[in-house]
C-alpha cells in the first residue's frame, strides 16, 4: 500500500513514551499498521502569531509541491512511452524509492538550515520548486519538439513506398552512377501489376535498356523495381508510366545526402534517450499546517496503514489522542475564537496533527 499518514502528537514525559504508546496501540496487540519515527529537528518556529500568518502560505506551498512532483511523474511516463508500468519503481528522491526515503526520512540540514526561521525555510522551497517548475516546462517543450522531428522522421521511413524514404532501402550498385548518357529510375509498381510492368517497362519509351530492371524491394501493396534508360528518354517514360499506373519516385542516389539523413535519425534518437532522464524533485520535505500552536514537546510519527484495518485504526487513534479534544475544540469552534487567517472548519479533523502522503503519483484520483 503506497498510502502514509503522519501523525503528530503531544509527547508524554518524552516523546519515547509517545512513540511507545502509538507502537503499543497499533502494531503489538495487533496488525492496524507499520509505523517509523518521523525526524523532525527543533525549528525556529517563532510565535503563535507567526505560525498563524505562515499557515495559508505552507498550505499554498504544499500544494504547489505536489502539483509539480505530479507533472513530473506524468512527464517521465511520458518519455518513458512503452515502459511506462514502469514509472513508479524509477520515481527516486535522493537515489532511493519514494516508500525508504520516507520512511526514513532526514533533514537536509545544508539545503534547509534549521537557524533559519519557518518563514524564510518555506522561502528557499518555493523558490526552488519554483525552478524546478521552469526547467521542467523547459524540457518538457524540448522533448515535445525532437519527438514531433522525430516522429517525422520516423514517418518518412515506415511510410508506403510512395511516400516513405528510400535511403534503407536502395544500395550503390542498384544504380548506374556517373554517367553522361544512362541513369537509373525507381519505379513503384502495384503487386497485381508485376506482370504487366516486365511485359511492358521496355516499351514505355525509347532508349529503354533491355532487361535492366530488378525488384529491390516489397511492402504490402508495392514493389520498388529500378529501372536504366537514356537521360533523354526519362520525360517520355515517367508520362508513359504513370498513364500504366506505374509511379517513378524522384530519388538520385547521394551518399552525402542518405548518410545525413542516417545521421539525424541516429543523432534525434541519442538524444531522445539522454531525455529519460528521472528527475529527483522529492528533496523538500511534506509540509503540513500545524494546529497546536509551538510543537515544544511533540513526536512526528509516520504510519503506513493496513488496508483492510484503515477504519478500525482511525478509532484506535481517537482514542489514543481524543483527551487532546478540549484544548483543540476551541480552535476548530470558530464561533468561540475566530484566528485570523486560521480556517480549519472545511478540512478534515482529528484529535492529533494529521497529513496523508500517498507515493503513488500517477494515481490522480
Amino acid at each position: 500500500m503506497t498510502e502514509f499518514w503522519l501523525i503528530s502528537a503531544p509527547g508524554e514525559k518524552t516523546c519515547q513514551q509517545t512513540w511507545d504508546k502509538l507502537m503499543m496501540a497499533t502494531t503489538r496487540t495487533n496488525n492496524l499498521s507499520t509505523n517509523n519515527k518521523f525526524n523532525i529537528p527543533d525549528l525556529k518556529v517563532g510565535t503563535l502569531d507567526v505560525l498563524v500568518g505562515l499557515s495559508d502560505e505552507l498550505a499554498k506551498l504544499d500544494s504547489f509541491v505536489e502539483s509539480v512532483v505530479k507533472k513530473v511523474a506524468q512527464y517521465m511516463a511520458d518519455v518513458l512511452e512503452d515502459s511506462r508500468d514502469k514509472v513508479q519503481e524509477n520515481l527516486l528522491a535522493n537515489g532511493v524509492d519514494l516508500i525508504t526515503y520516507i520512511t526514513r526520512f532526514q533533514w537536509d540540514m545544508a539545503k534547509y538550515p534549521i537557524k533559519q526561521s519557518l518563514k524564510n525555510i518555506s522561502e528557499i522551497i518555493s523558490k526552488q520548486v519554483t525552478q524546478i517548475d521552469n526547467d521542467l516546462k523547459a524540457r518538457a517543450s524540448a522533448y515535445n519538439n525532437l519527438k514531433g522531428n522525430l516522429q517525422n522522421l520516423e514517418r518518412k521511413n515506415a511510410g508506403s513506398l510512395l511516400t516513405r524514404s528510400l535511403a534503407d532501402i536502395v544500395k550503390k550498385e542498384d544504380f548506374v552512377l556517373d554517367s553522361e548518357y544512362l541513369v537509373t529510375l525507381l519505379v513503384v509498381v502495384p503487386k497485381t501489376s508485376y506482370a504487366d510492368w516486365q511485359k511492358t517497362y521496355e516499351t514505355l519509351a525509347e532508349m529503354v535498356v533491355p532487361r535492366s530492371t530488378n525488384l529491390l524491394f516489397e511492402d504490402q501493396d508495392s514493389g520498388l523495381f529500378s529501372v536504366t534508360l537514356f537521360r533523354k528518354a526519362v520525360d517520355d517514360f515517367r508520362h508513359k508510366a504513370r498513364e500504366n499506373k506505374f509511379v517513378v519516385r524522384d530519388f538520385q542516389y547521394n551518399e552525402e545526402e542518405m548518410k545525413a539523413d542516417k545521421e539525424e535519425m541516429t543523432r534525434l534518437s541519442t538524444d531522445k534517450k539522454n531525455l529519460l532522464e528521472f528527475w529527483v524533485l522529492l528533496n523538500p520535505p511534506h509540509l503540513f499546517i500545524i494546529k497546536y500552536g509551538l510543537p515544544v514537546n511533540f513526536q512526528a510519527m509516520l504510519l503506513q496503514p493496513n488496508k483492510k484495518n484503515m477504519k478500525k485504526l482511525r478509532e484506535v487513534l481517537y482514542d489514543l489522542y481524543k483527551h487532546l479534544d478540549s484544548s483543540a475544540a476551541a480552535i476548530i469552534d470558530q464561533s468561540a475564537m475566530d484566528i485570523p487567517g486560521l480556517n480549519l472548519s472545511q478540512q478534515e479533523y482529528y484529535p492529533y496533527v494529521y497529513y496523508k502522503i500517498d507515493c503513488n503519483l500517477l494515481d490522480f484520483k
